[in-house]
């Protein structure tokens, strides 16, 4: 019997960890998966964070647990899939969204302690997770991995290189992992947002400049809020996505066809 398209995107069973589901587009992505039913593992760094967005998701009908976990060390990441899978028996669905871009400025500007913070958060620790979820999701038939980049990895900005650079490896990673991973039935596929209004993102929307360059040039002609990005990660994660792997997929409002912000 033929599968509906509606019953393709019913995540009834599924377990989600996301990274840096406190707020931002973490949060809205980590809502999303739970009203289409997935069991929701919310992390972040700070548990009373964490536990403040499980409990508003379980306050409306949802199952989420909160677990703290500072993505940069890895014995954190290991407790991480330890507790979720001691909760709720494994991991379907791992959404790599914790990032960091503590700098703006110049390539020479900056060192090689920023490189490495940079660089160990968005990037080896989405590798590093994905590989101790990869045996589990492999057990349990397949899975989703879906690794938040960022327009910044595939056209950079004046301002943004060290962040555009660990978002390009991110976006290789996720074809490396489609490519080693997708015989054992685990998809990994890669988001790419443009300017999205989050606290993360503050520095550049309030910029004026930037803000200008925005409604003057995008043919959206706004910058997105995170909600607009939840959609996007719900198809990923769920079977109405199911010839989709190692795939690049902005929303963007266009940035990728206007031009820079230069």
């Amino acid at each position: 019997m033929r599968t509906g398209i509606k019953q393709k995107f019913d995540l009834k069973d599924k377990v989600a960890i996301v990274t840096g589901a406190s707020k931002g587009i973490g949060e809205s992505i980590a809502r999303g998966l739970a009203e289409y039913g997935a069991k929701v593992v919310i992390s972040s760094r700070n548990q009373e964070a964490v536990n403040q967005v499980a409990n508003n998701l379980k306050g409306d009908g949802y199952d989420a647990l909160g677990i703290a976990c500072h993505v940069g060390d890895e014995n954190q990441l290991k407790k991480l899939v330890t507790e979720t899978v001691n909760t709720y028996g494994g991991v379907d669905i791992l959404v790599n969204n914790a990032a960091t871009n503590p700098s703006y400025g110049t390539l020479d500007s900056m060192d090689h302690f920023l490189y490495d913070k940079i660089m160990d958060i968005n990037t080896k620790a989405p590798f590093l997770l994905a590989n101790l979820c990869y045996p589990i999701m492999k057990k349990r038939g397949g899975g989703n991995i879906i690794n938040i980049a960022s327009v910044e990895g595939m056209k950079p900005s004046v301002g943004l290189g060290l962040y555009s650079v660990s978002k390009a490896a991110l976006i290789m990673l996720t074809k490396s992992q489609a490519v080693e991973w997708g015989k054992s039935g685990i998809r990994s596929n890669a988001i790419c947002p443009g300017l999205i209004k989050t606290k993360f993102s503050a520095a550049l929307w309030q910029n004026d400049k930037i803000l200008n360059q925005v409604t003057r040039h995008l043919p959206s002609g706004r910058m997105a809020v995170p909600d607009e990005m939840a959609g996007l990660a719900c198809f990923l994660a769920s079977d109405a996505s199911s010839y989709c792997t190692g795939s690049v997929f902005t929303a963007d409002g266009g940035h990728m066809i206007a031009g820079g912000f230069s």
